[in-house]
């Protein structure tokens, strides 16, 4: 059984092991579509528990991935999808970079845990990625601080596949209740805001996909 509001996931999630708690999901769930922002319920390997329409809607037009879809893990969508950067603007430094933090900070808490650790693979059998873990990461955390690590109250810039939207910002709150928290998940909402340009870096076309630029920012390029 999923409690997503919206479409099937490949890959079934533990139920919790109550009626109670899985009549509070089904009921958090009624809950989570009435809300008109994209917004997730996430476990601690960032698998996706349940989301609403509006999350669905934002990610609707990434092509299908047999491990990095949005709405099976989000961690693998941002990190691994050829398709993020052309919904997550700023790919490396709004998005990717911070959820790579994110990603250390949980190995530090979980570390023995089995879907962290093939996440850890799997980006180990990345040299770009890996590169970026290992040496570029704590490089841009002690440039950022510590904030890094915190998704709460970060203002993130997205391209929105609704043309009345475009190019525009969200701010991520995170906000779960204690009964969630019991249950080890936690929710995030993409509060977005109205649209406005969002200039693409010189020489990189909107929407092009991360991998085209053949390296991240904060990896030194091969020299030639």
């Amino acid at each position: 059984m999923a409690f997503q509001a919206g479409g099937q996931r490949s890959v079934p999630r533990p139920v919790p092991d109550t009626l109670e708690a899985q009549a509070y999901l089904q009921d958090y769930a009624a809950y989570l579509e009435a809300v008109p922002f994209p917004s997730v319920v996430l476990d601690h390997r960032w698998d996706v528990v349940q989301a609403n329409t509006a999350f669905e809607t934002l990610f609707g037009n990434v092509s299908p991935h047999p491990t990095a879809l949005p709405w099976d893990n989000f961690l693998r969508f941002v990190l691994f999808h050829p398709d993020a950067s052309s919904v997550l603007a700023d790919h490396e430094s709004g998005w990717c970079l911070p959820m790579l933090a994110c990603f250390s900070a949980a190995v530090e808490r979980h570390g023995h845990d089995a879907g962290l650790q093939a996440i850890r693979r799997e980006i180990a059998q990345d040299p770009i990625m890996e590169a970026a873990y290992r040496q570029g990461l704590p490089h841009w955390i002690r440039a950022v601080g510590e904030v890094a690590v915190e998704l709460d109250g970060a203002v993130r810039s997205l391209h929105h596949p609704d043309a009345r939207r475009g190019d525009t910002r969200c701010r991520i709150v995170v906000e779960t209740p204690t009964t969630l928290l019991d249950m080890g998940y936690r929710r995030l909402t993409l509060v977005l805001r109205e649209p406005r340009p969002v200039p693409a870096p010189r020489g990189i076309r909107r929407g092009t996909p991360r991998r085209a630029a053949g390296h991240l920012s904060v990896v030194p390029a091969p020299r030639a």
